[in-house]
């Protein structure tokens, strides 16, 4: 169904060509999860997933990798305070087919350390298929809402440019997908970096369209132990912006104000009336900053978003629903570096 088996199917070739390198099937399937998700890990997942206790095994495993150069050790303090492993060497990740994954290149450690938490939240539920690259979470989704005659534009996005000139980047998030299909069952997940909800916000009117034509899914909002105290705020701004829907008639007043906005900026000696600083006023704050923010972006449906009740009625319906899941295992000592990247 959707293209299920084929997912898993391609996650198995692809470990079978890492095999051909004399890499295990356990380790080969490791690595093939490492480089779809985060390029990094540390020694405990490896030893998590294989299923073994940190010793000999790991330690081989991880030397060889090191020792022929597919991955590089990075010791982010003093001696003991903890490392990591970036799987960089572009021929394994051809072997793949991904030679150009961005998860190739060195990051700042604390984009790093964020990876290593996108990878727990793979790690942590092997029940689902989990889409990595922009590639196969594009190739799914449009084959799932193949019905509803779905184009790449109604995904999720960001526009740069205008009419023939203009480009998409699908799934700009690049965070990890897990699909169920049997269950027609979907996670959706998002790695809280920063106090402020913006980020949070836009990502949500950007997932909006796509989220109403799916039969039962899930939000996961992961949540790093530095950033715990932020848990409510992100609570509000999820109720605020997917469960709070208004009139039809304040989709038009504020589709009208951003118009004006725009024009403002553009046209010299343009100023906004008194009816537009009257709406400017009437919707002002975090939501309708997001609603701007992703409709000058090229994001059509963004101020449907705010009228549209279809979202609300799944959650209450149970057919859609949002957790917030705290990340409380140890990250090296640069766990307090998270969102300063």
């Amino acid at each position: 169904m959707y293209e299920h088996l084929n997912f898993q199917d391609v996650v198995a070739a692809q470990s079978h060509c890492l095999q051909g390198e004399g890499f295990t099937e356990r380790q080969a399937r490791f690595l093939t999860t490492v480089m779809a998700h985060s390029g990094v890990f540390v020694e405990r997942q490896y030893c998590r997933f294989a299923g073994v206790a940190h010793g000999q095994k790991s330690h081989d495993f991880i030397h060889r990798l090191v020792a022929k150069g597919l991955a590089r050790e990075e010791r982010p303090g003093r001696l003991h305070h903890g490392r990591y492993f970036h799987v960089h060497h572009k021929r394994l990740y051809a072997l793949i087919g991904q030679a150009n994954n961005r998860h190739r290149r060195r990051a700042p450690r604390s984009r790093m350390v964020e990876r290593l938490m996108l990878l727990d939240a793979v790690l942590d539920d092997r029940d689902m298929v989990w889409l990595g690259t922009e590639a196969d979470k594009t190739r799914y989704f449009l084959t799932r809402l193949a019905e509803y005659r779905f184009r790449p534009h109604e995904l999720p996005h960001l526009a740069f440019g205008s009419g023939a000139r203009q480009t998409l980047r699908l799934f700009p998030d690049k965070l990890p997908i897990g699909i169920h299909a049997l269950e027609d069952r979907y996670v959706f997940t998002y790695l809280v970096t920063r106090a402020s909800t913006a980020d949070f916000r836009t990502f949500l009117v950007r997932h909006h369209h796509m989220w109403r034509m799916l039969n039962r899914w899930t939000l996961r909002v992961l949540v790093p132990t530095p950033l715990a105290t932020s848990t409510q705020a992100y609570r509000h701004a999820f109720q605020e912006q997917l469960r709070q829907p208004l009139g039809l008639s304040d989709g038009k007043d504020l589709e009208w104000l951003f118009e004006q906005r725009k024009r403002a900026e553009q046209e010299p000696g343009f100023t906004l009336d008194a009816r537009a600083r009257e709406a400017a006023d009437r919707y002002r704050g975090p939501r309708f900053e997001a609603l701007e923010t992703a409709w000058r972006t090229h994001v059509a449906y963004a101020v449907a978003t705010v009228y549209c009740n279809g979202l609300n009625d799944q959650f209450v319906r149970g057919q859609a629903a949002v957790e917030f899941v705290p990340m409380t295992r140890q990250y090296l000592h640069l766990a307090h570096l998270v969102g300063t990247a």
